[in-house]
């Protein structure tokens, strides 16, 4: 289980999320959509199932990047690579896994289960290949769905997620990457931004 923390001098973190990229596969690559997207980013968090730690390689290109170890990784021998990932950012605390599916389940039971019982403000997992963003029992839940096999359709553009964090605000974005020609992409947008009412106190 990793701990990290990022310097945080700006009070504001943008984040870049995917999971599932499953490379290679029917592409050698990630989609240069993927690394547009996250252009500017300070962070980039992969949820497993990578495959190979050349796709960390790849986005460390844009920012440094850390990973979940997925049911796909077990011949992943990387540092940037863990079974959980816990981070500081802005304030929030971040766990993210590969799996937590069914993703309904008690926060208790999943904290137990796949948290170590450690506390997070956000999980983030993959796995599904479906997009989410929940709040539930003050947790934001984010899955990034998959930027290559949407919904485990066949290879195509799918989905990646934004995270825009500053003391006491929260900002979650799922973005759909395009079209492929030819290949529907099944994904939707999601957006949601959180703001407790402590974080206003004091303004005028």
């Amino acid at each position: 289980m990793a701990r990290r923390a990022l310097d945080e001098r700006s009070g504001f973190v943008r984040v870049g999320v995917l999971a599932d990229t499953h490379l290679p596969s029917t592409i050698r690559e990630l989609w240069p959509e993927v690394t547009e997207v996250f252009a500017g980013v300070d962070l980039i968090l992969h949820a497993g199932d990578l495959v190979t730690s050349a796709v960390l390689d790849t986005l460390e290109e844009t920012a440094p990047t850390l990973a979940a170890r997925g049911n796909g990784d077990g011949r992943v021998e990387d540092p940037r690579l863990d079974d959980l990932q816990l981070i500081e950012l802005a304030g929030w605390r971040i766990a993210m896994v590969h799996d937590l599916e069914p993703e309904d389940r008690p926060l208790e039971y999943l904290r137990k289960w796949y948290l170590r019982g450690e506390e997070a403000d956000i999980v983030i997992s993959g796995h599904t290949h479906y997009e989410r963003i929940v709040r539930s029992e003050d947790v934001l839940w984010m899955n990034p769905g998959s930027p290559t096999h949407p919904h485990l359709w066949s290879t195509r553009l799918g989905t990646v997620g934004l995270l825009e964090l500053a003391p006491g605000e929260i900002s979650a974005r799922i973005l759909r990457l395009g079209e492929s020609e030819g290949l529907r992409n099944p994904a939707a947008e999601l957006n949601f931004r959180y703001r407790p009412l402590s974080a206003n106190a004091g303004a005028g």
